[in-house]
């Protein structure tokens, strides 16, 4: 009886303390592994085979000693007559004494119906300690999220995983948009990518191309004639490294990646628009023939 009363609080020990420190072991063991390098997860590889191995030598050292015993016990007639180890441990634990419950007949005299009597049936001692261990957890698992608060119910679980993922998302798209570049960009016509780009071009673009577009320095940006182009890899491309030899500096150096892009989207919508005063057409015409281009034109700052 002592010995189940030291297990017992041992085990509500457990189930009451592991529950507070699984999470930080579950997430500090996931990071040491997402963290390891080819080299050391080989080793730890190798650690779990030789490991493996190690729990194989002592099963098989086990066996071997429970034959050597067998063999004792078959000779010697005297060691035959006294319970093995085991027998001993499964009679205690697992089985219980087989043959003297089979004697007894425990019968339920307040439970006979129709004239059929309810047997106390006996149970083994290993379910019956299965059914106590599983009495302990419940009782600990409740005093764990409902009376101390230290585990995580099933919605703070939830909504701990979305606040990972939210911000695994915003580390995904932070790398997508500093990867962007001539190769790789799109155009983005939503309506805070377009708002942000209109923003920069204001701030930097409008001094040599005018507020809507119309060209000053620069070439107009909202009629179909082009210096380099009219995709949107080629406005990305003039933007980001620009056109010394005009007067269009590279933005590489002070507009990101990401908003390198979102100015250039923001340039390809002015196509079609009025400007108020809109300079001459410089450049090619898409799908058509150039057009005519003074000495001071093909000096101006050009974006297009």
């Amino acid at each position: 009886m002592k010995n189940i009363l030291t297990l017992l609080f041992a085990f509500v020990g457990l189930s009451v303390t592991n529950a507070v420190f699984a999470q930080a072991v579950e997430s500090s063991t996931y990071e040491k592994l997402m963290n390891m390098d080819g080299n050391q997860l080989t080793l730890l590889i190798i650690m779990g085979v030789i490991l493996g191995v190690i729990v194989l030598l002592l099963i098989l050292i086990i066996y071997l000693m429970s034959f050597i015993t067998a063999v004792f016990r078959k000779e010697n007639p005297a060691m035959a007559e006294e319970p093995t180890w085991w027998e001993s441990f499964k009679e205690k634990f697992i089985t219980g004494d087989v043959a003297e419950e089979a004697v007894e007949k425990k019968e339920m005299t307040d439970h006979s119906y129709d004239g059929i009597t309810e047997l106390d049936n006996f149970m083994p001692p290993w379910l019956q300690y299965t059914f106590l261990i599983t009495a302990i957890f419940g009782i600990g698992y409740f005093l764990n999220y409902s009376v101390l608060g230290y585990g995580k119910t099933g919605v703070e679980e939830y909504e701990e995983e979305l606040r990972i993922e939210a911000i695994a998302s915003e580390e995904r798209k932070a790398n997508a948009a500093a990867g962007i570049d001539e190769t790789t960009v799109v155009f983005d016509e939503t309506a805070s990518a377009l708002a942000s780009g209109k923003t920069i071009f204001e701030g930097n673009c409008a001094a040599c191309h005018a507020i809507d577009g119309g060209g000053g320095v620069g070439p107009n940006l909202t009629d179909d004639y082009w210096i380099h182009g009219n995709s949107i890899s080629d406005v990305f491309t003039v933007i980001k490294y620009g056109v010394v030899s005009k007067g269009m500096v590279p933005w590489e150096d002070q507009l990101s990646p990401e908003e390198i892009q979102q100015v250039a989207s923001y340039i390809l919508t002015l196509n079609g628009t009025s400007p108020a005063n809109p300079k001459e057409p410089q450049g090619e015409l898409v799908g058509g023939a150039p057009a005519a281009e003074t000495p001071a034109e093909s000096d101006s700052t050009a974006v297009e």
